[in-house]
């Protein structure tokens, strides 16, 4: 074991301290006893400050739950309700009007919209993935998902063909052109006809069998091209602010079939991808957070790489260079190759072991975070011009972009913009330098989100919606309020459109268009994808700039939502209808006294929130892994990361405490479903099934905490347990 060593009157973790001062500050030119003084002074100056802010949340979630016990069985009086809130401080006045002055945002945050990724930082393949996940080719995405049905006749492999289907291939090509048709429209005639492509000064003429030809409806939308103009490699449209490269090679497996010679059809898909300290890292200890901080630096270096084996061979992922085209005037035209990429740190909760304060205490981990990434990230923004146009770049316009989760309210806000304010003196980084993207997932963040706003208006770049979360905080807070209906219900409750439609309302308002995202949250079945495609067109619809996908395929499938719509041209639109109403914020989903949930509906809830409960956990717990596809009690495989966590232990915890089940069915159930699970990983290697070993086994006992011990567990976050557990089972491996 590393044993800790003394920086000044702190302590440090030895690997930490070696971490910094050998891969990071020498990057830097900064003084290793300067950067550990100035740390050690802005840890004492600001840990009592976190702990004060979650003090808060605590006695604020005392004087609620006082609050709905003392009116327990009597209708919900709104009104009364909102007084309440009021009085403690939980729901506060709003202000005046304004409008956010955030500057130096790189275009993918402030004029365009598209998929956004999040992806483990932990995992640098993952990581490298979504990193590259910029472009992705669209006759992949069609041929290898059930956008296109995997009927008979149309599957995606056959035998004789070494695996290969020409049917299904000519369905996606057919498909792929659809697509050019329906947003890169021909004057006449339809791209599926054309045998070849041709660029005219500034204009793209398109060639028939007959000899005729014809031209774009709307020429401005070729912006570029590779190769020969009278035989281009490639050419580059633009719709939307988003870029589609056609691919021409007449030898190519699709070129030399194709009579345009199309080989591939390229779409600019993840602009920006959230690379993830939080929900989807299990990260518990120093040893976890240091190879979190080491993948960082090797994507802001532009280092990062990753080997595998993959059909006997081994590749190497390496993050991609940008792509350079030319211009209908000669001139070069360069595109990003990569994702923007964020960071999301961990909220203000968790402590770790990285330092410990003068006073032997551990020292919060959003404040290591912070410190951290954004030493880390400040390496992109030292690198010249000249450099930029040799070397990756991250942001072209000076900024680091941090995403803050799980904030209550604007004291909250305002602390982690004091944080990132304190950073940049530290660092000697200009003022606002730091974004900050203000996670909409707590309830008193959504009640207080033009003020939460207003707390960070100089550095605000991004808001969202997250369900998930989102509902595990309504749980909690309103624990003592009555049984929850079944988590399909809660999502048809008027306070649900209500938070994703105020979200956009007042992001709108106080003028995020140009300056930072609204996003939506993530699409959860990443083998759904003909499903994505028919509901997440509703996110661009709802002006949602960016939404969050779960592969890179699943991003090149949405970007083509943001052909379809305008967002900004939505937008718009959604200024001028009326906010959403704040009383249907305030009205709790839970069982209305004239409804009685039958037995069966009961049991099949409880069936299917232990399922994903301990699905997830168990990776989690024994095997270190924060997000991956589990499969659900029918064996769909979902995205899940601790929000899914979350929501499942609250609802069950909140049904135990009003008596719609009792701990024996609960342990009945757990016992089943473990029975499940062991099944669904039993190709795993290395899992260690827990329906042979309940007494002892790490992952069962944290679902059974996460469950019992529910109701008094922060907020109804998750982590405290689970790190508990994965540590006591990293010391056993």
């Amino acid at each position: 074991m590393n044993m800790p060593q003394a920086k000044n009157n702190s302590v440090i973790h030895p690997g930490f301290c070696n971490f910094i001062n050998e891969e990071v500050l020498p990057l830097h030119a900064i003084e290793p006893t300067t950067f550990w003084r100035d740390l050690e002074q802005l840890v004492a100056d600001l840990s009592p400050i976190n702990r004060q802010l979650l003090a808060t949340r605590d006695a604020m979630q005392q004087q609620i739950d006082q609050w709905h016990l003392a009116r327990k069985g009597q209708a919900m009086d709104i009104k009364a309700y909102e007084a309440f809130l009021r009085e403690i401080g939980y729901l506060v006045t709003e202000g005046e009007d304004f409008t956010i002055t955030t500057t130096n945002v790189d275009e993918e945050i402030a004029h365009l919209a598209g998929p956004q990724l999040v992806v483990p930082v932990k995992n640098a393949r993952f990581a490298l993935n979504a990193a590259n996940a910029r472009w992705g080719s669209l006759y992949d995405a069609f041929y290898g998902t059930d956008v296109i049905a995997k009927t008979a006749g149309l599957e995606t492999a056959v035998l004789h063909n070494k695996g290969y289907n020409p049917a299904r291939g000519e369905a996606v090509i057919a498909k792929a052109k659809d697509f050019l048709d329906e947003v890169f429209p021909l004057e006449s005639g339809s791209h599926k006809d054309v045998i070849s492509y041709v660029v005219y000064y500034h204009h793209l003429l398109a060639f028939f069998q007959d000899g005729s030809q014809t031209g774009l409806q709307q020429p401005c939308q070729l912006v570029a091209v590779n190769g020969q103009r009278s035989e281009p490699e490639a050419i580059l449209l633009k719709n939307n602010g988003l870029h589609v490269e056609i691919q021409f090679d007449r030898n190519g497996k699709n070129g030399a079939k194709d009579p345009a010679n199309i080989n591939d059809i390229l779409i600019e898909s993840a602009l920006s991808t959230i690379i993830d300290c939080e929900d989807s890292v299990a990260a518990v200890d120093a040893e976890d957070k240091i190879e979190v901080y080491r993948n960082w630096l090797g994507l802001m270096q532009g280092t990062l790489e990753a080997s595998f084996s993959k059909d006997g061979q081994t590749q190497t992922r390496r993050m991609n260079p940008d792509r350079i085209f030319t211009d209908l005037d000669n001139q070069e035209y360069r595109l990003h190759g990569r994702s923007l990429l964020l960071v999301r740190n961990v909220g203000h909760l968790m402590e770790c072991d990285l330092m410990q304060d003068e006073l032997g205490n551990f020292v919060p981990e959003g404040i290591m975070d912070a410190v951290v990434t954004t030493l880390i990230g400040a390496l992109d923004l030292q690198r010249s011009e000249g450099m930029t146009r040799n070397r990756m770049r991250n942001s072209r316009t000076g900024s680091i972009y941090i995403v803050k989760p799980k904030m209550h309210g604007p004291e909250e806000v305002a602390f982690s913009c004091e944080l990132f304010s304190r950073v940049e003196q530290m660092l000697g980084l200009p003022e606002n330098t730091i974004k900050i993207g203000i996670m909409d997932e707590e309830r008193r963040t959504t009640l207080n989100l033009k003020e939460c706003i207003r707390q960070a208006k100089s550095r605000v770049f991004f808001i969202n919606t997250g369900f998930l979360d989102r509902t595990g905080d309504e749980i909690h807070t309103s624990m003592q309020a009555g049984p929850f209906l079944p988590k399909d219900q809660i999502k048809t409750q008027p306070w649900i459109q209500a938070y994703e439609n105020r979200n956009v309302d007042i992001g709108l308002q106080c003028g995020l268009p140009g300056k930072a995202q609204i996003g939506k949250g993530m699409w959860a079945m990443p083998d759904e994808m003909a499903a994505m495609m028919t509901a997440k067109i509703a996110h661009p619809k709802a002006g949602a700039n960016t939404a969050w996908v779960p592969s890179p395929t699943a991003a090149t499938l949405h970007a083509l939502h943001y052909h379809q719509v305008n967002v900004f041209e939505v937008q718009e639109r959604i200024k001028r209808r009326p906010q959403a109403s704040l009383t249907d914020l305030l009205t709790i989903p839970t069982i209305p006294s004239n409804l009685t949930l039958s037995d069966q509906v009961i049991e099949r809830e409880i069936e299917n929130n232990v399922q994903g409960l301990l699905g997830y956990v168990v990776r989690w717990v024994e095997a270190g892994v924060g997000c991956s596809k589990v499969p659900d009690i029918n064996n769909v495989g979902l995205m899940e990361d601790r929000a899914t966590l979350r929501i499942s232990s609250q609802h069950l915890a909140n049904w135990l405490l009003h008596g719609l089940c009792d701990k024996e069915q609960i342990d009945d159930v757990m016992q089943r479903m473990a029975l499940v699970v062991d099944e669904q990983n039993k190709t795993t290697e290395g899992y260690q099934p827990m329906s042979s070993n309940l007494l002892t086994s790490y992952a069962y006992k944290a679902a059974q905490d996460l469950i019992f011990k529910g109701v008094i567990q922060a907020n109804g976050y998750t982590e405290p347990l689970l790190h508990a557990y994965r540590v006591k089972a990293k010391a056993e491996n």
